[in-house]
């Protein structure tokens, strides 16, 4: 699941472009094993054919070494071994391209810009113990809901990145609306992000896998402009929202609604609300969208058959509303629910199912039986 307008976060559905699948696998080859050679060419039974030329040795001449040779080869420093890349801390997960975080880069002004707000927003959670109240806390608790569950995770992934379901338009424009309010970029851009991570999973054209390191995929990448324009290119893949005023209004506008909203907690609260329902709580909600992308592709165990490094990770799925459930959400990318099983805690669902039984949400989408069977790890 990034800052200001130029957060770069989420297989489209409807889209034309195919899911590539040649990074599933490497292909075995079966070729049929070569007959022996040696009497077509002359040679004794026994002796290969660089020995008869004289280029090894064989067990009827040995080889000799002249003395200037003995002493170069004694005289040669071996070769240091080459680094071996480490997993990343408790698991079996290696970054096979991993590229410079800070030094030896190229930082474009929109990188330092995010990362100097990003340095702000973190050093302002410092005044968090000191400006606490009970109300300033229940505003932190009310605006993660509004704006993690039911702007990032309800809105922004299932209903506008995947299209689990269908709402009426003025529902939909409101609950994208509270994403904005995360500060994760705007919907299109988020969407964008979201819909490529999907088409290229843990390929080196995924915007944020952690075979690029565990740090990247977290929040590298967030301020690596240059390398994500390598990898997703023009955003092309978001018609079906560019074509919708309200979200070309948003991305024009996008940098004020997050001033608005500051202005707007300091006047109902002054400082403690502005800290903890402002600056905390934002901050808090990057760090749980952000897990999704890292932990849950390092920690935890899969069901199904992705290709790819998804995991179900419980803990995330309890910090984010259902999305640590993420193996289930690879393997069945349209699905309204991400909990699959009924311990799976996933209040993301429960509230699209109450959207549902209002009559609010349509075309709500499950995985069938049939599906399920296909990808199982254990049929059983």
């Amino acid at each position: 699941m990034a800052a200001a307008a130029a957060m770069r976060n989420g297989a489209a559905m409807g889209l034309s472009t195919p899911i590539p699948t040649s990074k599933r696998g490497l292909c075995s080859s079966f070729l049929p094993p070569l007959q022996p050679r040696s009497r077509c060419l002359g040679m004794a039974p026994g002796l290969s054919l660089p020995a008869r030329l004289g280029l090894a040795p064989s067990p009827h001449r040995p080889l000799h070494i002249s003395a200037s040779a003995a002493a170069q080869t004694a005289s040669a420093p071996a070769e240091p071994p080459k680094a071996t890349p480490s997993n990343i801390w408790l698991s079996n997960v290696t970054p096979i391209w991993k590229k410079p975080y800070f030094l030896n880069r190229t930082w474009s002004a929109s990188d330092i810009g995010i990362g100097i707000y990003l340095l702000l927003t973190h050093l302002g959670c410092l005044l968090a113990p000191f400006t606490f109240t009970w109300k300033a806390f229940g505003v932190f608790l009310g605006m993660y809901v509004i704006t993690g569950m039911l702007g990032i995770t309800l809105s922004f992934h299932r209903n506008l990145s995947h299209k689990s379901f269908t709402l009426p338009k003025w529902l939909e424009y409101t609950f994208a609306y509270c994403g904005v309010l995360a500060l994760q970029g705007d919907p299109l851009e988020w969407v964008s992000s979201h819909r490529y991570h999907h088409q290229h999973c843990d390929t080196e054209m995924d915007p944020h896998s952690p075979y690029g390191g565990f740090w990247f995929s977290h929040l590298g990448w967030v301020i690596d402009s240059n390398l994500i324009t390598e990898k997703v290119g023009e955003r092309t893949n978001v018609a079906d929202l560019v074509k919708q005023p309200f979200y070309r209004f948003i991305q024009k506008t996008y940098p004020l609604h997050g001033f608005l909203a500051g202005a707007i907690l300091y006047a109902w609260g002054g400082l403690p609300f502005l800290i903890w329902g402002g600056t905390l709580r934002i901050t808090w909600v990057y760090h749980i969208t952000w897990l999704v992308n890292s932990a849950c592709h390092v920690w935890g165990n899969q069901a199904w058959k992705t290709g790819d490094l998804s995991k179900n990770n419980w803990w995330v799925g309890l910090l984010a509303f259902g999305e640590g459930w993420h193996n289930n959400h690879h393997a069945f990318e349209f699905s309204a629910r991400h909990g699959l099983e009924w311990w799976q805690l996933d209040l993301t669902w429960y509230f699209i199912l109450l959207l549902e039984k209002l009559g609010l949400a349509k075309n709500v989408k499950l995985p069938t039986k049939e599906q399920k069977l296909r990808v199982a790890l254990d049929p059983s």
